[in-house]
């Protein structure tokens, strides 16, 4: 007998899809001048932020 997924197909698409958005704005922060820190803080409110739409967009 096979359990469930842990997380659903369309929950999982739309994490991926915001730690990408995360990480494309992380990334070009960090050499930008920020601090390692700054940089990943604002990689983790670009990913939070757009969870909405991806979410919209695949429903």
């Amino acid at each position: 007998m096979s359990r469930p997924p842990f997380l659903p197909p369309h929950t999982a698409v739309v994490l991926l899809a915001a730690a990408v958005i995360g990480l494309v704005v992380a990334v070009p922060a960090a050499p930008g001048g920020a601090a390692p820190a700054g940089a990943a803080l604002t990689g983790l409110v670009a990913a939070g932020v757009s969870v909405p739409v991806p979410r919209a967009l695949i429903d």
